[in-house]
């Protein structure tokens, strides 16, 4: 029997957390180990690990996040939480996310005010910088895998970046500013892009 374009196009079925004990575990887990940044933990567990989104999904609901008041990862682990349990979810998801590295930073800036002023401990704290820019680095060069699947095309996202790049980075200009000038132009190219292809497969059938 012939293969129908929908069983060899079918995208692999994603996994779900079972319980709210599984988010707050899974935060935690992230939490402790994103040293320096969350995000390359955040993306290699969600996506690679327990497979509860896609590289795509992970994208949009990313950049989602980051457009959002207060910390990206937060928004984040509040969207994933809530969807799943509600309220209840989006709060074992927070509460995963920030318990014990809490107690953690509070255990080290306990014992960091006797050697704060050591060349060793100021060495240590320039080291992970660069470690951890890294890693932020790589994992959004690892995203871009996502941006051919976009709406807009790989071309209009590389033109966006680089145009918020100009815009923060060389010109600093206002990040708010950007975000409203910038995003609300990307928004409504995406959507006229959306809703071209929308026309196209409402007329297809019809020729």
């Amino acid at each position: 029997m012939a293969e129908t374009p929908n069983s060899t196009m079918a995208a692999p079925e994603l996994a779900k957390p079972h319980s709210k004990t599984e988010l707050f575990t899974t935060f935690s887990q992230m939490a402790l180990k994103g040293f320096g940044g969350v995000l390359a933990v955040v993306q290699s567990d969600l996506v690679d690990r327990k497979r509860w989104m896609t590289q795509t999904q992970f994208v949009e609901e990313w950049s989602v996040a980051q457009i959002m008041p207060g910390p990206n990862v937060v928004n984040l682990c509040l969207m994933i939480g809530g969807r799943y349990f509600g309220v209840q979810g989006a709060m074992a998801a927070l509460a995963g996310l920030i318990c014990f590295p809490l107690l953690l930073v509070l255990g080290l800036a306990i014992l960091f005010g006797g050697v704060s002023d050591s060349p060793y401990a100021q060495g240590a704290l320039r080291g992970m910088g660069a470690v951890a820019a890294g890693l932020i680095t790589a994992t959004g060069l690892k995203l871009t895998n996502a941006l051919p699947l976009n709406a807009m095309g790989l071309g209009a996202c590389i033109l966006f970046a680089l145009m918020t790049f100009i815009g923060v980075g060389l010109l600093r200009l206002p990040l708010v500013w950007v975000l409203l000038g910038f995003g609300l132009l990307a928004c409504g190219f995406a959507y006229y892009k959306l809703n071209q292809v929308a026309l196209t497969n409402t007329k297809g059938p019809q020729s």
